[in-house]
């Protein structure tokens, strides 16, 4: 497996890469740490929720001014809508490519995601007297290998 993280058997996974993303890298660090080790169908459905707005992330890592969340005992969490929807779009792709292995996505779950720091598009933003200020965009990658359960 060219190009990705970790090295699995290609006979019992699937795995799917988004590259350049115009989505939070933050964001997606903690929907990573949420949905690793999950069912397949129960990391969609915790992502729909999200784009919802039923249930919140919970921030683990960048949580510095984030107040926290209604529910019994729940942190601090926000519901990242763009960063949900692009990791919804990736574990459908996924989802496809056991399919078109012949893999049954119904047992399947999250072995590997993780979320890094893609290209920067350098921009400007004018500003007063002449002058500009760096107006960049900073892009994500993410990688989701999803793998059989052992019965």
């Amino acid at each position: 497996m060219k190009g990705y993280s970790i090295d699995l058997d290609p006979e019992s996974s699937a795995r799917a890469r988004g590259k350049d993303l115009r989505v939070s890298y933050k964001n997606s660090i903690e929907i990573c740490n949420v949905v690793r080790g999950m069912a397949v169908e129960d990391a969609k459905k915790f992502l729909e929720d999200v784009i919802a707005k039923k249930v919140p992330v919970p921030y683990r890592k960048h949580k510095r001014h984030i107040s926290h969340r209604k529910g019994s005992g729940f942190g601090p969490g926000r519901f990242p809508v763009n960063a949900a929807k692009a990791f919804l779009d990736l574990l459908n792709v996924v989802e496809n490519n056991a399919e078109y292995k012949g893999l049954d996505p119904e047992n399947m779950y999250i072995v590997h995601v993780s979320a890094y720091k893609g290209r920067v598009f350098q921009g400007w933003r004018p500003r007063a007297r002449g002058r500009s200020t760096p107006w960049d965009t900073i892009t994500t990658n993410i990688e989701l290998i999803i793998q059989e359960r052992e019965e």
